[in-house]
């Protein structure tokens, strides 16, 4: 038996796609007769209409895709759940994209979301990520998207950040108020904008308290790769440089590996090295040292990129106006950074 498509009705009952279409709609250019034998030669040959094709023809999927880097990160989950408390509202469908840190995934599954398959697209790029090409593609099929939490600096889009210059400053300000003289940042790549204003203010707030600059940015290389762990990384930077004595991780995963390389090497925090963290984790409290934190907004961060990327969608002109909305985060000081009295 062949599919029973709208075809397949249309041809059963001798009349037209367009009849058949309008009579399922209820629509009032349809006769009540018409639309009752329509009815039931449907029902009676099991024809379901197809939502997502009909969508198509009003050029509406009524679906977005969120694509993420990854989804270990404490912060990218509550993003979604800010992203899906709108979507909801609009009575859109979410489709969730990984990357795993890799461009050419991001590259295929843009090219996906270009052909029509959403309406709009959430973005946080991969730390690979440099060329825009893949994001052209999108303008030129007028699909509306929106950067959120990780960018493209200086590419003109529509973008929803945290405060990462600021953050970074006042966490380094944070560690030498706690007595930190050699303090270092730790990301996990140099190409990633988020990284690299967080880095930036970190410079900074050397600079002020006039510690010298030396090597002060360590970048790890193959963190989802593993062939070389991350723990183990950090292991080396700590021994190569013994006056190495605060850390500012620039994302969770650091944070994590801090902590097992300062066990398996006996340093004590903080009293040998004090650490702080960018992240959003909700066990930081039980952490041992309990763990200093900057915490990103990421549920509104979510929650407002979704809401700015509807508005495109429904061609209305949101009011960034392409200005990044920049979104406070928050310090919270735990034990990791308490400042050590000499004796």
């Amino acid at each position: 038996m062949s599919k029973m498509t709208i075809q397949v009705l249309a041809d059963h009952l001798g009349l037209s796609i367009s009849t058949i279409s309008k009579a399922l709609k209820d629509s009032h250019e349809i006769s009540a007769a018409t639309k009752k034998k329509v009815l039931e030669a449907a029902t009676a040959l099991g024809y379901i209409p197809n939502p997502y094709a009909s969508s198509l023809r009003k050029q509406k999927s009524k679906t977005i895709a969120v694509i993420l880097p990854e989804i270990s990160d404490s912060f990218f989950a509550l993003a979604v759940g800010g992203i899906e408390s709108i979507a909801t509202q609009r009575g859109y469908h979410t489709l969730i994209y990984l990357t795993h840190e890799s461009f050419l995934a991001e590259k295929d599954v843009l090219k996906h979301c270009a052909g029509g398959r959403v309406d709009g697209v959430l973005i946080s790029v991969s730390k690979e990520t440099i060329d825009t090409t893949h994001f052209d593609a999108l303008k030129k099929g007028n699909i509306p998207f929106v950067f959120f939490d990780r960018d493209l600096e200086g590419y003109e889009a529509y973008k929803v950040l945290t405060d990462d210059y600021r953050s970074g400053l006042i966490a380094t300000q944070h560690l030498i108020e706690q007595g930190c003289k050699n303090p270092v940042f730790i990301s996990p790549s140099d190409s990633l904008s988020v990284c690299n204003r967080r880095y930036e203010g970190f410079k900074s707030a050397l600079s002020n308290a006039q510690i010298p600059q030396r090597k002060i940015n360590f970048n790890l290389v193959n963190c989802h790769d593993r062939k070389i762990s991350i723990t183990e990384q950090l292991k080396k930077i700590l021994q190569k440089d013994s006056s190495v004595d605060g850390i500012l991780a620039s994302v969770e995963d650091i944070a994590i590996h801090s902590y097992l390389a300062c066990k398996e090497l006996n340093i004590i925090i903080p009293d040998q090295l004090q650490i702080i963290a960018f992240t959003t984790i909700k066990t930081a409290d039980i952490f041992s040292p309990t763990l200093t934190t900057i915490t990103q907004p990421a549920f509104e961060t979510g929650k407002q990129a979704a809401t700015i990327l509807f508005d495109l969608i429904d061609k209305k002109q949101p009011k960034s106006n392409m200005t990044p909305v920049i979104l406070p985060s928050i310090l919270t000081q735990r034990a990791s950074t308490k400042a050590v009295t000499k004796p």
